[in-house]
């Protein structure tokens, strides 16, 4: 079977992502046993970023890195696995919001169109938009049930 980088090799939709892993060195850490789940973003989730980000990116590599690291879990999470998980953590070290109901599959702003595509050392999802990662802040306010509005007394 092949590992997670020779599927996304050998598929044209994932050609950006690929050579982001490429520059960011990370080829050689998604061909090892895992075993990984990895939500991979395709070309056009890649081109909805605004003008001269992917630029950017490949020129602040430690950058690249923790964004296509916030992309990764360790472990092989198939879709039946994660119904009723709220959340997971990236290799990147940050949360990944994780929503089933309804037969939409979400994770933070994306949106999953192709579920466990299954890989020697792992699964892939992919998704629609690059997931964005939330401000360190915002989980506290989300547990604590504020809602970041301050109300003015008159």
């Amino acid at each position: 079977m092949p590992t997670i980088v020779d599927i996304a090799v050998s598929n044209a939709d994932f050609s950006t992502l690929v050579t982001a892993v490429s520059v960011a060195s990370l080829v050689e850490a998604l061909q090892s046993a895992g075993p990984f789940t990895v939500f991979a973003p395709t070309n056009a989730a890649f081109a909805k970023l605004p003008d001269g980000t992917i630029t950017t990116l490949v020129q602040n590599i430690p950058q690249l890195a923790r964004i296509l690291t916030f992309h990764v879990v360790s472990g092989k999470y198939m879709k039946e696995d994660l119904i009723g998980v709220k959340s997971l953590t990236s290799l990147e070290g940050t949360q990944i919001d994780i929503n089933i109901s309804d037969g939409s599959f979400e994770t933070n702003n994306a949106t999953v169109i192709a579920a466990d595509i299954e890989a020697d050392n792992g699964v892939i999802h992919v998704i629609d938009t690059v997931m964005l990662m939330r401000p360190h802040w915002f989980y506290s306010i989300m547990e604590s049930g504020k809602v970041g509005v301050v109300s003015r007394q008159a």
